[in-house]
């Protein structure tokens, strides 16, 4: 028993080998994960009692686990079935079809990457591209809602940048879950929008399966309280105009809704001085189709002629970029005061509520000043002075430069000649039109008395 073994040197190292895998996954690794587990709940505590809404349990879940939950859900096995019966595919095959829909869909929250990396690099893109300002916020915002409501922010979508936007802004209220497109499943971008929680959609997709599977996870997300942020238009707005509901998402949410859990829609306009995308957006509302056509090698040379300007002191950015902030609606109190209407009306109501607030700032205020064809400053100054009366009596939210308006005249004037939409005459330059008619259409939008009432009806 106690005599010498003689083992071939591969065998040794073969047995040490194995004894230090086991001995690392039965004991170093399971010992290591409940350290930093332990670190990450402390963290997570410290960050939850800072914020208005803590993070739900539900977007904490391991992202396995939540696909696991998704897929063998009752509605979505109902889903598949159905789909293996329409389509005369194998149960199986439907069933692989629909977990891959949930491993598409359902997002990876990191809460050290969203407070610890995105909202940090939110709010350094923001300032560094735009003067930001709040426009209206809602008293009610301000007190505390109802700790067991979900809330839902609702947004006109004017630009990209408004998921860095408002990831900053909000950042102190909750961790937001985005809706994001198809755009952004490119590696690695892809990664890390996953952790940041947000969710991805393929936008007009006309497969039953795949749209059962996105309602139910959507669903889910709401009935455990997920704070979200949904772009109820579908779309960036490709003629400046905040444009009706499509009620996709919106259905989902509603449908998603407890008896015991109310929903608060948070309306939420935003605005630009400058939207980045303007001319991409024009030229497909021009053409009647929402193909993008902004390649790689455009992008690539406008970033890098800015961050040149930058280091040569030259870029004095791009203008204002405002948030304004609605009165939250209460989905079960507009269905106790509706409750004939049909789901539509839901969308009308909260589109126009984003109406409202969306703030007007200097370029719209002056690019629709200028389509009177002022014959000189001084007219184009009383112009804009007769617009902001106007605007004032409809009570729009006005973030004009506090210096008074000969200072908004300049911040609104003075981009649009630098960037060459408008000569020294005050006369648009050629085709530069639509730019101008693109600005615009925000502060015509606010000034049209009607408007709520039509889109109601």
């Amino acid at each position: 028993m106690l005599r010498d073994v003689t083992l071939p040197l591969w065998l040794l190292a073969l047995i040490v080998g194995f004894a230090a895998v086991t001995f690392a996954s039965h004991f170093l690794f399971p010992s290591v994960r409940w350290f930093f587990r332990k670190r990450a709940e402390r963290a997570l505590a410290r960050l939850n009692a800072r914020l208005d809404r803590p993070i739900e349990l539900f977007k904490l879940a391991r992202r396995q686990d939540m696909i696991v939950r998704l897929v063998y859900d009752p509605r979505v096995m109902e889903a598949v079935a159905e789909h293996a019966a329409e389509t005369g595919v194998p149960g199986a095959v439907a069933f692989e079809e629909a977990r891959g829909y949930a491993r598409e869909i359902v997002p990876a929250f990191s809460a050290t990457m969203y407070f610890g990396v995105a909202t940090r690099l939110a709010r350094l893109i923001s300032r560094g591209l735009y003067r930001v300002r709040i426009g209206k916020v809602d008293a009610a915002l301000n007190a505390q809602l109802d700790p067991n409501a979900t809330v839902v922010f609702v947004m006109n979508h004017r630009s990209n940048m408004d998921y860095v936007l408002v990831t900053w802004l909000v950042a102190n209220r909750s961790a937001l879950s985005y809706a994001v497109g198809e755009w952004a499943r490119i590696w690695p971008l892809s990664r890390l929008i996953r952790a940041m929680g947000a969710y991805f959609i393929r936008r007009g997709s006309r497969d039953t399966l795949y749209r059962r599977v996105l309602a139910r996870y959507v669903q889910m997300a709401t009935e455990e309280g997920t704070t979200q942020a949904i772009f109820p238009e579908g779309g960036l707005s490709l003629d400046g105009r905040v444009g009706p509901a499509k009620m996709g998402l919106l259905a989902y949410v509603a449908a998603g809704a407890g008896q015991g859990r109310d929903v608060l829609f948070v309306p939420v306009g935003l605005a630009y001085d400058r939207v980045l995308e303007d001319r991409v957006l024009v030229g497909a509302h021009l053409s009647g189709t929402r193909r993008f056509r902004a390649g790689l090698w455009p992008i690539l040379g406008f970033v890098g002629r800015n961050l040149w300007r930058r280091l040569r002191g030259r870029f004095k950015g791009f203008g204002t970029a405002a948030a304004g902030f609605g009165p939250p609606v209460s989905l079960q109190a507009f269905r106790a005061a509706h409750p004939e209407a049909p789901l539509d009306a839901l969308g009308a109501h909260l589109m126009a509520e984003i109406e409202k607030v969306v703030p007007i700032l200097p370029v719209p205020l002056v690019a629709a000043a200028l389509q009177s064809e002022p014959a000189d400053r001084n007219a184009l100054a009383l112009r804009v002075a007769e617009l902001v009366a106007q605007l004032q009596s409809r009570g729009a939210v006005l973030k004009l430069p506090p210096q008074g308006m000969p200072e908004a005249l300049n911040e609104g004037l003075s981009p649009l000649i630098a960037r060459g939409l408008v000569g020294p005459d005050l006369r648009a330059t050629e085709g530069s039109g639509p730019i101008l008619a693109f600005y615009a259409a925000s502060v015509w939008q606010r000034l049209e008395t009607d408007n709520a009432a039509t889109r109601r009806t």
